[in-house]
């Protein structure tokens, strides 16, 4: 139950909301928080921002308050490698990673949860890469009141299997990389390659195990994926060959490797000839050549997916092609952008 007062009769009554001060292209904070004494001298500053009567706030049994809905959701909505960012700021929680990792959003069980109406979850994309206390998500009552059982409702949606939010975290892989091409294998042209996915995979936390170069030639790429294995890499990446030339024989040596649950070509931009598929229990990606020149390809968007332990083959590339076109902007912003979204 909710009753108003003017402010002017407000004098020693407690807010029981916070209070939002907005000031154009300078500042947006709370000038009240929940909880606080009403003085004198704060009738001006709450006249000034728009406020001219005042609640009264008495909750019956089945009513619920904003601060209080907030907290339940917040923890519903939380999985592993999730963390509540803080309490309560003006109604809302905000949720953090809680680890390096891979964000995996339940959007199925996000949209039911906001479907109900007065709660709201907002989130950053799923399979977005992020770090230990990024900002993942946002929740809260959107009344000021409302019926604890709709809130016990949405938080019950929220726990669905496994929670709406989870960090996943992506294993420290031990890479191979086989370069291939003959004009980088007989000196004709420098390798870039190697730079390129080191630094890559070492984002992750990653490292390189071992680096090999053969010409086109189909035995050669796969005695040096057996080479690679042999040696303890529990990830294959090959470089180069993916293409549909006369010498593009590197899909051939890795089938000969006794590659299986292979796909070959992705609806991304770049990155359409992206190779996937597994030796034994070792995921094995093929580059095409776009990967040396382009910043974020269709590899930025599956290896951090294969280092959760998730296998990706056609559907889940399938999946990729809404939102698969990379923009070339002249500064990239990924992941802060709509490519693999």
């Amino acid at each position: 139950m909710m009753k108003t007062v003017p402010v002017e009769d407000s004098v020693g009554m407690v807010l029981p909301h916070d209070i939002t001060e907005i000031v154009r292209d300078s500042h947006k904070k709370c000038a009240f928080k929940k909880g606080h004494i009403i003085r004198a001298e704060d009738i001006s500053h709450l006249k000034r921002l728009g406020k001219d009567h005042i609640y009264i706030l008495s909750l019956a049994a089945d009513e619920i308050h904003e601060n209080e809905a907030a907290a339940i959701l917040a923890q519903a909505l939380a999985g592993q490698g999730v963390r509540l960012n803080a309490g309560p700021d003006e109604g809302k929680i905000t949720l953090a990673a809680a680890r390096d990792g891979l964000l995996r959003v339940n959007i199925e069980t996000l949209f039911q949860f906001n479907l109900l109406g007065e709660v709201m979850c907002a989130t950053l994309h799923d399979n977005t890469p992020v770090k230990e206390g990024e900002i993942i998500a946002g929740t809260r009552l959107i009344p000021l009141v409302g019926l604890r059982a709709l809130v016990d409702q949405a938080a019950a949606i929220a726990g669905r299997n496994g929670h709406v939010l989870q960090v996943l975290p992506l294993r420290q892989a031990c890479c191979g990389l086989v370069i291939t091409g003959s004009e980088i294998y007989y000196g004709r042209i420098k390798d870039r390659f190697e730079e390129v996915l080191r630094r890559k995979l070492g984002k992750l936390g990653s490292t390189v195990q071992s680096v090999e170069f053969t010409p086109d030639d189909p035995a050669a790429i796969t005695a040096a994926i057996n080479r690679a294995l042999a040696g303890g890499a529990d990830l294959i990446v090959t470089s180069g060959g993916m293409s549909v030339d006369p010498d593009d024989v590197t899909r051939a040596g890795i089938m000969a490797a006794g590659a299986a649950d292979t796909a070959y070509g992705s609806p991304v931009l770049p990155g359409a000839m992206f190779f996937t598929g597994r030796i034994g229990e070792v995921p094995v990606l093929g580059i095409p050549a776009c990967g040396m020149f382009h910043k974020i390809t269709v590899l930025d968007l599956v290896l951090p997916r294969i280092l959760t332990g998730e296998p990706v083959g056609r559907r889940e590339l399938a999946a990729l092609g809404h939102g698969g076109l990379c923009r070339n902007c002249p500064t990239c912003h990924y992941p802060a952008c709509s490519f693999g979204k």
